[in-house]
C-alpha cells in the first residue's frame, strides 16, 4: 500500500494540519533559518514576526500584543536557552518551541517550561542524512524504537516501510577485501611506527634462532633462549665467539638494529597508553577498511550521524580538523574512530580507503569546505555516494550545476519547517525532501505533501 499524492482525506484528524490565524514571535540570530520559518507559518495561514536578536526592551514591547506561540531559533544552546527563560518570564504559559543541539540541555528546558517543545536541529537532519548515506532509494530513515521507518520512493508515490533496525548493516553490493597493506595504510604515524619496529624485531629474533641452529649447530630450545637474551640486550650466545667471521658482522648489526627497533616500538608502546589517541590498532576504535561510511566534521550533526550508523550496524570513522573540537571526548566514549585532519585531503582519504566506503556525508557547519570535499572525494573515487550539508544557497546551487556533486540535504529547509509545523502545533515526526517536494512523516505512518498545506489543509498522500 502507498500513499499518493492529490487524494484528499476530508475527514484527517487535526494533528496531521497545521493550526491557521496564530500570531507567532519567531525570535531568531539565524537569519536563513528564522526567514525560512516564518515564510512557512505566513503560507499555512498564520502570521509571523520576526526579531532578530532582540534585547529584552524588545521583547518585552513584541510580547505585549497578541502573541499565541513563540519560536526561538538558534544555533546555539545557551542563547536559545537564555531567550527561552526571559520569555517564559515575560509571557508565562505562552506555547514555547526551541531549536537545541544538545539533549541534556533540551530535556532540562522541557522540564523546567512545561509548556516548551525542544526541538533538536541534528534529530531533524539525521532521518534524511540516513537515507542518503545507506540507501537513496529512501527518501528518509528514522529509527524507532526496535524498527527502522523508512519511506521509500516509488515515482509520484510513496510507501512507508517498517524495517529491521540492522536491514542495511550488510553491504549493499561485494566491495573487494580489505588487504593487509590497506589496513597499514590506514594507521598513523606512530601506529605505523610501532607496527614496524614489532615485525622488525620478530624478524630479528626468528633468523637469530635461525642461524643458531643452522650457523651454530645449537638445539633449537638452547637457540631460542639465546635468540631471547639478544632480543632484550641480556647478552648473547657464547657460542657466536667461535663462530665465522662473517656470522660476527651480521650478529654486530642485528644487536644495533635491535637496539634501535626496540627504541621505537618501547616509544610506540608508551605513546598508546599515555596519549589520547582517537583510533587503535585493532578493535572497535580501529579503523574500517571497506563498507564503511565516512563522516567528514565532527560537530553535533557529525557526531550524532556517526553514532546511528554505529547503533545501525554500520561501519563509520569520522574525520575532524581541529583538535580541540568539544564533540572529540564523546566520539572517544563512544568507541567512534576519529581521524584528524582536512577531510579534502586526497591522501587522508586514500588512507581511509574512501574507494571501499560505502558513501562519504560532509557535515560541517561551513558549507564550503562541504562542497571542498566533495570536490576532493570525487578526484579520488568518481563512482562515490556524497551527501552534502548544505543550505541550500547559490554557491550549492551553481556548484551542482557544474558537477555531479552528490546528494545534498538541506539543513534551513528542513529544520525551519519542522519548527514552524511544530509551533503551529502539527505532531509531526519527521520533515523530508522527496523529489523536490518538502513532506512530513507523522506517527500513524501518513505522509502529507506540505505543499498541500498552503492552499488547503485538508489534502494529503493519503493510503489507497
Amino acid at each position: 500500500m502507498s500513499p499518493q499524492i492529490s487524494s484528499e482525506d476530508r475527514g484527517a484528524p487535526r494533528p496531521h494540519v497545521p493550526a491557521t490565524g496564530r500570531d507567532v514571535v519567531i525570535i531568531e540570530d539565524d537569519e536563513t533559518l528564522g526567514r525560512s520559518a516564518a515564510a512557512c507559518i505566513e503560507r499555512w495561514g498564520s502570521t509571523a514576526h520576526r526579531l532578530p536578536r532582540p534585547d529584552d526592551d524588545a521583547l518585552r514591547q513584541q510580547l505585549n500584543g497578541p502573541v499565541d506561540s513563540i519560536a526561538i531559533v538558534s544555533r546555539d544552546d545557551m542563547i536559545a536557552l537564555r531567550y527561552a527563560l526571559l520569555a517564559e518570564h515575560l509571557k508565562p504559559g505562552v506555547r514555547l518551541v526551541v531549536t537545541i543541539f544538545d539533549r541534556t540541555v533540551a530535556e532540562e528546558v522541557s522540564r523546567t517550561i512545561p509548556n516548551c517543545t525542544a526541538l533538536s536541529m541534528t534529530d531533524a537532519m539525521l532521518p534524511s542524512l540516513l537515507a542518503n548515506c545507506l540507501a537513496p532509494r529512501y527518501a528518509m530513515l528514522q529509527p524507532v524504537g526496535d524498527d527502522l521507518v523508512g519511506v521509500r520512493r516509488e515515482g509520484a508515490t510513496v510507501e512507508v516501510e517498517h524495517l529491521p533496525r540492522r536491514a542495511f548493516a550488510a553491504l549493499p553490493k561485494p566491495h573487494p577485501r580489505s588487504t593487509v597493506s590497506a589496513w597499514f595504510r590506514s594507521l598513523g604515524t606512530s601506529a605505523k611506527a610501532l607496527v614496524a619496529s614489532l615485525l622488525a624485531l620478530l624478524l630479528a629474533f626468528s633468523v637469530d634462532v635461525a642461524l643458531g641452529v643452522l650457523v651454530l649447530h645449537e638445539h633449537w630450545t638452547e637457540a631460542l633462549w639465546n635468540a631471547a637474551r639478544t632480543l632484550t640486550t641480556i647478552g648473547s650466545s657464547h657460542a657466536a665467539e667461535h663462530g665465522p667471521g662473517w656470522y660476527k658482522v651480521f650478529s654486530a648489526v642485528s644487536m644495533i638494529s635491535v637496539f634501535v627497533f626496540a627504541a621505537v616500538f618501547t616509544a610506540g608502546v608508551v605513546d598508546r597508553f599515555t596519549g589520547h589517541r582517537m583510533t587503535s590498532i585493532l578493535g572497535a576504535r580501529s579503523i574500517p577498511r571497506r563498507g564503511h561510511v565516512i563522516v567528514v566534521g565532527l560537530g553535533q550533526v557529525g557526531l550524532r550521524l556517526s553514532a546511528r550508523l554505529r547503533d545501525l550496524g554500520v561501519k563509520v570513522v569520522a574525520v575532524e580538523r581541529n583538535r580541540q573540537a568539544p564533540c572529540l571526548p564523546l566520539a572517544r566514549s563512544l568507541d567512534i574512530p576519529v581521524v584528524i585532519g582536512r577531510g579534502g585531503d586526497r591522501f587522508l582519504l586514500e588512507r581511509l580507503s574512501v574507494r571501499r566506503a560505502r558513501a562519504l556525508a560532509a557535515v560541517a557547519s561551513d558549507g564550503l569546505e562541504n562542497i571542498a570535499v566533495a570536490v576532493a572525494t570525487r578526484a579520488v573515487a568518481g563512482d562515490q555516494r556524497i551527501v552534502l550539508r548544505a543550505g541550500g544557497d547559490e554557491v550549492t546551487t551553481e556548484s551542482q550545476s557544474l558537477f555531479r556533486i552528490g546528494a545534498v540535504c538541506d539543513f534551513p529547509l528542513i529544520v525551519s519547517t519542522f519548527v514552524a509545523a511544530t509551533v503551529l502545533d502539527a505532531e509531526l515526526r519527521s520533515v523530508f525532501v522527496a523529489d523536490g517536494r518538502t513532506c512530513a512523516l507523522f506517527a500513524d505512518d501518513r505522509v502529507v505533501d506540505l505543499a498541500t498545506w498552503d492552499a488547503s489543509p485538508a489534502h494529503e498522500m493519503s493510503r489507497v
